[in-house]
């Protein structure tokens, strides 16, 4: 089993930044993907950035590019979201997700709450 744990939300006035982490431990595969998603209240859960943990390029949701960046730290299993030029429209609760890339599994963490104010 694969265990993430997000930290790192809370609450910030418009155009301020935070720093979420997900932590992973447990069960490691050779061969995966970490996406962060958000849900709004009322609202789909939605996509917000993904890389691979091999490397390569970080995908962004075009609602985010140019504020958010997604980083991983390998010896700390864990995964960031650098949040900048916060919106109130970013208020969600965010969850990192780890893909296998086998197709054999999706784990999800617990989330976090991010609250933006105007």
């Amino acid at each position: 089993q694969v265990q993430l744990v997000e930290s790192g939300g809370g609450l910030v006035q418009a155009g301020g930044s935070l720093r979420l982490s997900c932590a992973a431990s447990g069960r490691t595969f050779s061969s995966y993907t970490m996406h962060w998603f958000r849900q709004a209240p009322g609202k789909e859960r939605e996509f917000v950035a993904a890389m691979r943990w091999s490397g390569g390029s970080t995908y962004y949701a075009d609602s985010v590019k140019g504020r958010f960046t997604m980083s991983r730290d390998n010896a700390k299993k864990t995964v960031y979201l650098q949040m900048n030029s916060l919106k109130p429209e970013d208020t969600a609760v965010y969850y990192c997700k780890l893909t296998r890339d086998d197709g054999l599994g999706d784990y999800w963490g617990q989330g976090t709450q991010v609250t933006v104010s105007s």
